[in-house]
């Protein structure tokens, strides 16, 4: 296993896992490795939730990530009652259900603000950077893994650095990254980025020898999450979104080729991604947070030429043909940090076309994507927002409806705001897909209700705004506070 370590001297600080968790103090703030759920550290959150376990510690961690990782972190250190605070992003429904109950403290952020934030120390100080790399060269230098998130900037933050050599993790990842960082205020400069493929940093972390306080072999590999079967309703809102994009390009406003895609994950998003295989799109480009099944289906079908992320996320059924066919993917991929996979200055530059999933949307155009009843977390809001507020073209995809059929997602007003009316250019759903550029209010509500509600709401919603407007007159924007919220 030593192969993984070609630089003699960094053998040194090789220990046990149980013996790199005995390192972390009570109270100690950490940043660790892991996207969507792809890189993240395993063996040393495991060795924590051990010891917490055994030994009854109050350890009190706050983890932050670069967005939602394993159970290895976010349910072993949630079950163990060693973690107390975490950001920014989750999808863990042991930690999602301890954060309802306030059992854990959590607070959402901008995935582009994560590295900013670390950097300005508005996290306060990072007492330990807990990293999976894939190995470490000749020259010292880390080799990532299959995310790169916010690892290096916590590996440039933190105190301590835990490094945790995956074997599980192919050798042949060495090359496909990009790791560049922004200096903070005043020194930063602008990000030199002006096409999707372009390589502006290094293929692996710099770290100083001094700093590594552990380095910890691992054979715990990345366990992907299953993609949902494309379902009818998914179909249609895949259907939309292709013919939107479609007519954009015959009225002039998108370029043929397109501008850079961006999708969210999930099942509707794989549907939209696998719609544009039967597109007559070709010498598609992606610039987007995770690389998912249908971004490989989609360069095997010669129709993406390069997609750039920060994290390759495969499904367990697609892993083997991946893993075949890897050379082959090898120069049409690129892994980014987080701070730049999401960073508005190059989503603007290059005009990204974003596609995100919201919870609900509301007739004036406001989405919730990240609460239930504006009340509990579901994950957080995840880069979408960073998506949505500089994209050249800001779409957004919902069901009509949810609970089988007997809930509206299009709703009077949504009961949590992440994305204002201001960000988003389309709305989709299965019915079709309302455009709501250059729209007053009430030209978006009637355009929401007739194009993109429920047929069996639209009645329900006429007679919401109809009210509205009789008793909201010489208003810009007609609501009835008083009841929007009733019987949440």
């Amino acid at each position: 296993m030593h192969e993984r370590i070609k630089c003699e001297k960094y053998l040194s600080k090789v220990m046990s896992a149980d013996e790199a968790a005995k390192l972390i103090y009570p109270n100690a703030v950490i940043g660790m490795s892991g996207f969507t759920p792809a890189g993240h550290a395993k063996a040393v959150p495991l060795a924590i939730a051990r010891r917490a376990e055994a030994t009854g510690e109050q350890l009190n961690l706050t983890v932050m990530t670069g967005a939602s990782v394993g159970d290895e972190i976010d349910g072993a250190l949630t079950r163990s009652g060693a973690m107390k605070r975490r950001t920014p992003y989750q999808t863990n429904s042991t930690v999602r259900n301890a954060i309802n109950a306030g059992e854990i403290d959590y607070f959402d952020v901008h995935l582009s603000q994560v590295a900013v934030w670390a950097k300005n120390g508005f996290f306060g100080d990072i007492d330990f950077a807990i990293v999976e790399i894939s190995g470490i060269d000749e020259e010292g230098h880390l080799i990532p893994s299959t995310s790169i998130g916010a690892a290096n900037t916590y590996i440039e933050c933190a105190k301590h650095v835990i490094l945790e050599v995956n074997t599980t993790q192919p050798e042949s990842l060495r090359g496909i990254h990009d790791v560049y960082t922004v200096e903070r205020v005043p020194n930063s400069k602008p990000i030199p980025i002006i096409h999707a493929d372009d390589r502006v940093g290094t293929d692996y972390y710099p770290c100083d020898f001094d700093k590594i306080a552990a380095i910890v072999y691992s054979d715990i590999p990345d366990h992907g999450r299953a993609v949902q079967p494309v379902d009818d309703i998914s179909q249609k809102i895949a259907d939309n979104i292709i013919e939107l994009i479609t007519k954009e390009t015959q009225a002039g406003r998108l370029p043929v080729p397109l501008p850079p895609l961006q999708s969210g994950v999930g099942g509707v998003a794989n549907a939209v991604l696998a719609g544009l295989k039967a597109s007559d799109f070709t010498d598609l480009k992606v610039y987007s947070e995770v690389l998912q099944d249908a971004v490989f289906d989609l360069i095997d079908a010669g129709k993406i030429s390069f997609a750039s992320g920060t994290s390759l996320t495969v499904s367990p059924d697609f892993e083997e043909h991946y893993k075949a066919n890897f050379e082959n993917y090898r120069d049409k991929i690129m892994l980014r940090p987080q701070e730049i996979s999401n960073h508005p200055e190059v989503i603007r530059r290059l005009g990204v076309i974003a596609m995100n999933t919201a919870i609900e949307a509301d007739i004036f155009g406001n989405v919730n994507s990240s609460h239930i009843n504006g009340t509990r977390i579901m994950n957080g809001i995840g880069g979408s927002g960073d998506f949505a507020q500089n994209a050249g073209l800001s779409i957004f995809m919902t069901p009509s409806t949810a609970k089988n059929g007997t809930l509206s997602c299009i709703v009077p007003f949504v009961t949590h705001v992440d994305h204002t009316e201001h960000d988003i250019h389309f709305l989709v759903t299965e019915y079709g897909y309302a455009d709501l550029r250059c729209t007053t209010p009430l030209e978006r509500a009637r355009k929401i209700i007739d194009i993109c509600a429920h047929p069996d709401f639209r009645p329900q919603l006429h007679d919401y705004l109809d009210r509205a407007c009789a008793q909201c007159a010489h208003k810009h924007t007609p609501q009835l506070l008083s009841e929007v919220f009733q019987g949440k």
